[in-house]
């Protein structure tokens, strides 16, 4: 049975049992007890929790939300986009060092009036991250295409976060794009 690594932020919580249970019997889902948060702080426990969870043998990952906010007194991107270009790079390097299979989910959209994040700054994130990674040999999941289909109806009260449907609906294309790999 291959063993699936899900890494990520809060989205990726919020799809993971929803993964864990359409998979059940085909592949074991992993993925660390804790939010991957920005990349920087992924790139840093990458390792850590490959050691604690055994190597993949396929990867579902995502990073954006966090990098692309702002927080007062902070007037700037919690992390420039070049900072964040290295980072997913350094973090692929990592994860193609186990010879698994690398798919990166792009960063979900927020709702237009959301503070301290924009779908403009987003998108530009999720350009840089595909420009950077696609060279790499890693696959992209365009889940920020999946969730604007319906952004009311899948975004949260919190104008952030997903709400139930829109878990379940990024966890069946989650499942569906891991499906190529088993």
């Amino acid at each position: 049975m291959k063993r699936i690594l899900l890494l990520g932020d809060s989205i990726r919580e919020g799809y993971e049992p929803y993964v864990r249970e359409r998979l059940a019997g085909l592949a074991e889902v992993v993925a660390p007890g804790e939010n991957g948060r920005f990349s920087f702080y992924t790139l840093w426990g990458v390792n850590l929790w490959m050691k604690e969870l055994g190597t993949p043998d396929i990867v579902h990952w995502n990073n954006g939300l966090w990098d692309v906010h702002r927080e007062a007194p902070r007037d700037e991107l919690l992390t420039p986009i070049i900072d964040y270009v290295t980072n997913l790079k350094r973090i692929a390097h990592e994860l193609q060092r186990t010879d698994a299979h690398i798919v990166f989910a792009t960063t979900t959209p927020v709702h237009p009036k959301s503070e301290g994040r924009s779908n403009e700054e987003i998108d530009a994130y999720n350009q840089a991250a595909v420009e950077a990674l696609v060279p790499m040999g890693i696959t992209i999941h365009d889940l920020n295409a999946r969730v604007k289909e319906d952004l009311s109806g899948y975004l949260s009260d919190d104008r952030l976060h997903l709400n139930q449907e829109g878990y379940r609906m990024c966890a069946d294309s989650v499942v569906e794009m891991l499906g190529r790999y088993l």
